[in-house]
């Protein structure tokens, strides 16, 4: 039994691992092991974006945050990158009536993710992609990324969020809805932390769009999520399978380590973003 444990924690500490030798998770780097690791990554830092919020009866409360730092992590095993800590200070006002809910205020989501990027910086991270495990936050990022124009930063922010779309090989849906603790993301957690799973209650709610609002097409408003979705629970999990998750955070895996070389490689956007500030400064000065 002894044994057996011990290859258990020698089998996850290595998971952590690059094949650098070096562990790709900032809190597990010493001070020198640091500096080394942000020259192997050569200057690409990831940080994996989640929240916490009700994931129907049946999935954990950070689904986000554990399934997008289970690709992220997966990823630089493939391609060498620094793996900022959990974070998941994002927006969820939609979900705050839904118990484990953390919803912060606008102005401190912004003024966070600011002071980390910046920090991130100063710690050598000059090219920083926010891989978004949470659909509440697919307007917020764009916007936090625009934001930097505002500004000049000595580093870049790139902002990756993953869809599946419907690859071949891709196992078929069995869902007519399927958009939050339904068949897709109850997959893609048991592929990541089948412990956590509770398949068995996925159907003590409904997830059932209850469409209860009507408005014209093009017409947005911020309660248009309660109004279809109250119980924070959009599709059915108890039709979710294993080989859908496994073909799914494959593809996730694959597509964020995609994404680091392809920023690695990048010797344009810094550039170009430097020209920008500097004609921001003199508007009149600007080719017309």
């Amino acid at each position: 039994m002894h044994r057996w444990i011990a290859y258990l924690m020698v089998v996850v500490t290595a998971s952590t691992w690059g094949q650098t030798g070096l562990s790709t998770k900032w809190e597990e780097l010493t001070g020198p092991d640091f500096i080394e690791a942000i020259q192997q990554s050569q200057g690409v830092c990831i940080l994996p974006f989640g929240i916490l919020e009700k994931h129907g009866p049946h999935l954990p409360l950070g689904t986000d945050l554990i399934n997008v730092r289970y690709a992220v992590e997966h990823a630089t095993q493939q391609e060498y990158a620094v793996i900022f800590p959990a974070y998941y200070f994002g927006q969820i006002a939609e979900a705050r009536q839904q118990p484990g809910t953390v919803s912060y205020s606008m102005h401190m989501q912004l003024d966070l993710l600011q002071e980390t990027t910046d920090e991130m910086a100063r710690n050598g991270c000059k090219k920083i992609v926010i891989v978004n495990g949470h659909g509440g936050n697919e307007h917020l990022l764009p916007y936090f990324s625009q934001s930097q124009l505002q500004t000049s930063h000595d580093y870049v922010v790139y902002v990756y969020r993953w869809s599946p779309g419907n690859p071949p090989g891709r196992p078929p849906l069995h869902s007519k809805v399927d958009m939050h603790a339904g068949e897709s993301e109850t997959a893609h957690t048991m592929a990541s932390r089948p412990d956590l799973v509770h398949l068995d209650r996925a159907n003590q709610e409904s997830g059932e769009d209850q469409a209860r609002q009507h408005l014209p097409e093009g017409v947005y408003t911020g309660i248009w999520w309660y109004a279809r979705f109250p119980n924070h629970y959009s599709g059915d999990g108890s039709l979710a399978t294993k080989e859908l998750g496994e073909f799914d955070m494959k593809a996730w895996t694959d597509g964020i380590a995609d994404v680091i070389r392809a920023v690695k490689a990048d010797q344009v956007s810094l550039v170009l973003q430097n020209q920008f500030y500097r004609e921001a400064e003199h508007p009149l000065d600007t080719k017309q």
